[in-house]
């Protein structure tokens, strides 16, 4: 062994080569102790290797991941996320296909609802335009003493009188419905008989019946028929259903209504024996946007929105609403709602 001026001992080389401190706490790549260190040094370069090739694997899929969201942002909804890698990223690339998935149905239901938006507009400027027309053609003739005569002259104001309510009517059945779109028709559920509601509406449309000697076929428990809903709301569906069927069904010269309970729930029947519903019509009857030759049309008067709206205020109550039709036999609409709790 040998030592520098200052007694510190000095590295030698041995016959093998190898490196060697012989003063006791040295170092050296020979004997056991070297064999031990070389083999920590080769773990600790081959762990960093494997970090840095995880490191830049991991670097790839999130560019991969960038690009497909940069590809879902630009519209491509069929983007998607190769798994294949280890499970975490697995998982994050199902959760991140479900989101895309997700989104792809927002727009894709926010299409339909812009057509539609798009094609009630139509449908409405239509309806609105042409009683307009009409109106400034009849409140024309008034002015240049077209009806010279007074029976005539009443008459173009009847007329002007049932075109101005069957406008104000659509332009109320509009903001009913934009109302319900923007869940901004606030409902308030309590306890109701279902039969009293019934008897309620149907006691309003008891002059019309007369009016039109319209047989009137009833058929409504006296015992309670309880339900819980909006009492408005109840009313409103009401209403509509016995006026669709009195403005299309009218013709036939019967209105029933039947109401009992069946299994755990009420079902009341509105139907009559008019022309009925064609049955390519029937699937679309609840459609806002659907102008079919009856149920939608608006040459007696009706706005097109009446079942829609319906079936909305129904669906809000937790209720449902559906229609089936034999054509000149019988057309009926269901609604239906659970029994409350006594």
């Amino acid at each position: 062994m040998k030592r520098d001026g200052g007694g510190l001992p000095l590295l030698q080389l041995t016959a093998a080569g190898g490196l060697l401190l012989s003063e006791a706490g040295g170092w050296g790549w020979s004997g056991p102790a070297g064999l031990l260190r070389g083999v920590l040094w080769a773990v600790v370069v081959t762990v960093s290797l494997l970090l840095l090739r995880s490191s830049l694997r991991h670097t790839e899929r999130l560019k991969s991941l960038t690009a497909e969201l940069h590809r879902v942002m630009e519209g491509h909804g069929g983007a998607r996320l190769l798994a294949g890698g280890d499970a975490v990223w697995n998982e994050a690339a199902f959760a991140v296909n479900g989101l895309i998935e997700r989104l792809a149905e927002v727009q894709a239901r926010s299409l339909r609802s812009e057509a539609a938006r798009q094609s009630l507009l139509a449908n409405i400027s239509h309806d609105i335009r042409t009683p307009l027309t009409s109106m400034i053609g009849y409140v024309d003739a008034l002015r240049d003493g077209v009806a010279p005569t007074r029976e005539e002259q009443e008459e173009y104001v009847a007329i002007l009188s049932r075109k101005a309510y069957a406008l104000k009517r659509l332009v109320d059945e509009t903001f009913h419905l934009a109302k319900l779109d923007a869940d901004d028709l606030p409902q308030r559920p309590e306890p109701l008989d279902f039969a009293e509601e019934a008897r309620q509406a149907l006691i309003s449309r008891l002059p019309e019946l007369q009016k039109r000697g319209i047989e009137l076929q009833v058929r409504l428990p006296e015992e309670g028929c309880r339900i819980t809903a909006d009492p408005l709301s109840l009313q409103r569906i009401l209403s509509n259903l016995l006026e669709n069927a009195l403005r299309y069904g009218g013709e036939g010269g019967v209105l029933g209504v039947e109401l009992a309970a069946e299994g755990g729930e009420y079902r009341l029947q509105v139907w009559d024996r008019g022309p009925g519903i064609p049955a390519e019509e029937l699937p679309h009857i609840f459609e806002r946007s659907y102008r079919g030759d009856r149920s939608r049309s608006s040459r007696d008067g009706g706005s097109g929105l009446g079942l829609a709206i319906a079936r909305a205020l129904a669906e809000k109550n937790g209720g449902r609403l559906r229609a089936e039709s034999e054509p000149g036999v019988r057309t009926v609409f269901t609604l239906a709602f659970g029994r409350a709790a006594d």
